[in-house]
């Protein structure tokens, strides 16, 4: 299957070289922050599908970790805050075309992304585990090769997976991904760390953990557009000074149940 990242890589990469092959200059963007100042609201995206990082509570609120932190950093810069929910494969998408200003949403920090995105933070770090249902006959990375792993769609986990060779099935989300693993229609799931621990202490589902000695960790970082220095600056220093004066820890704590950076 085609990486989406690596596509969408491929179409921004393209369409510069249309441009100059017309002989078209692509334009130059001035920072956004001064229109999103005069605007006073910046708009942060992410999936809604992700606890408890981010979910849609019972009142039909989005809440978690990921919004509690875009906005406390949107107050800090004077701001409030507007959360859009999208699909998490065409999240990087709608950014491009400026359907938001920010993904605020556990996004997981690599090369690829970063080629056609800026970063802020990291803002928490985690890396990826294996899961299996307590007493599954899986218990090494062996076994995998003839199981059926579940992920997330669009992923860093999906891509990982695949390279692997195994067999894949493709989720909207956490919640989704717990489900299918509890009604033993996957063998196995990959996901962050903390996030499906948390999900499934909090389910009082009954998990166990396939060590995997080459995991990755990585940090979850804030994407924007490129260009736009003087936001990524803004972000950053609020960002920081939240981690300073123990901001930070009390979101953690409320949402993760302690400091994740």
């Amino acid at each position: 299957m085609i990486n989406r990242r690596s596509l969408l890589q491929a179409v921004v990469v393209t369409g510069a070289f249309a441009l100059a092959n017309l002989g078209i200059t692509a334009p130059v963007l001035a920072d956004e922050l001064d229109a999103i100042k005069e605007k006073g609201e910046i708009s942060i995206a992410m999936s809604g599908a992700y606890p408890p990082f981010n979910f849609v509570n019972d009142e039909n609120k989005v809440v978690g970790f990921d919004p509690s932190i875009g906005t406390e950093i949107a107050k800090r810069m004077g701001l409030e805050t507007k959360i859009v929910t999208t699909a998490w494969d065409g999240i990087i998408g709608g950014l491009l075309a400026q359907k938001y200003d920010a993904i605020v949403g556990s996004m997981s920090i690599t090369e690829e992304r970063a080629k056609v995105v800026d970063f802020v933070g990291p803002y928490y770090n985690t890396q990826r585990a294996i899961f299996t249902k307590e007493g599954s006959e899986l218990t090494s990375m062996d076994q995998l090769k003839d199981a059926t792993i579940g992920v997330t769609l669009g992923e860093t986990h999906e891509e990982w997976a695949r390279e692997q060779g195994y067999s894949v099935r493709t989720y909207k989300g956490l919640p989704e991904l717990l489900l299918e693993l509890e009604n033993g229609r996957v063998d196995a799931i990959v996901n962050d760390s903390i996030a499906a621990i948390l999900a499934m202490k909090k389910n009082e589902q009954k998990y166990a953990i396939i060590e995997d000695p080459n995991t990755e960790k990585f940090g979850a970082g804030i994407a924007i557009r490129k260009g736009n220095p003087e936001l990524k600056a803004a972000m950053q220093k609020a960002l920081d000074e939240m981690m300073e004066d123990g901001t930070y820890l009390k979101i953690a704590e409320k949402w993760v149940g302690g400091d994740i950076r």
